[in-house]
């Protein structure tokens, strides 16, 4: 069984009153999730969730709540097991430049509209799942 890491982060801006979240549409599989990426030898999962940000995004971050910290495991084939490890993120700029290889489309949506623009049911606990208050 082989093993993949990738880290990043539930990206937040407050906008006119409302709280915003950052998706990114995946150019190979087509599915809206959050920012994320693999591990580089050397890196802290924290400062992995934020190089891969800005290398999908170019948006500029800070992970202020260490203590939000939310781990996904799954079998995307039937030989590899993958962690995904998830922080909460403030987006310190706001406009978005898609890293084009990876990224087909990325949009702030209000919080409100997140679980329905989601296509991934394995990240909807975030929604759901006291306390995430931002």
């Amino acid at each position: 069984m082989n093993y993949e890491k990738s880290c990043g982060a539930v990206v937040y801006r407050k906008r006119h009153g409302n709280t915003e979240i950052l998706l990114i549409k995946h150019v190979r599989s087509g599915c809206w999730s959050f920012p994320k990426g693999h591990m580089e030898p050397g890196e802290t999962e924290i400062q992995t969730a934020i190089r891969e940000i800005k290398e999908e995004t170019n948006i500029d971050v800070s992970v202020d709540d260490t203590a939000f910290r939310e781990v996904i495991v799954f079998n995307p084939r039937r030989d590899i097991t993958k962690e995904v490890v998830y922080f909460l993120a403030r987006a310190l700029t706001f406009d978005c430049e898609k890293q084009e290889s990876e990224i087909a489309e990325a949009r702030w949506v209000e919080v409100s509209a997140v679980t329905a623009a989601i296509d991934s049911a394995r990240i909807l606990f975030f929604m759901i799942k006291p306390p995430l208050i931002i």
